[in-house]
């Protein structure tokens, strides 16, 4: 015999899944802007006028 489904559950698993998957994603590109914000920083630091 089949279980009982548990549809609420399920659903939360889920939606549970695709948020972790969305915030590790959003992470990745965070730690990927940052880089690049620190590889253009140190290159544009010793150009122009110096920031106060």
């Amino acid at each position: 015999m089949a279980r009982k489904p548990n549809y609420n559950f399920e659903r939360q698993e889920r939606e549970r899944l695709k948020a972790a998957k969305a915030a590790e994603k959003a992470a990745e590109k965070a730690a990927e802007r940052a880089a690049k914000r620190a590889e253009s920083g140190e290159d544009a630091q010793g150009e122009g006028e110096p920031s106060t």
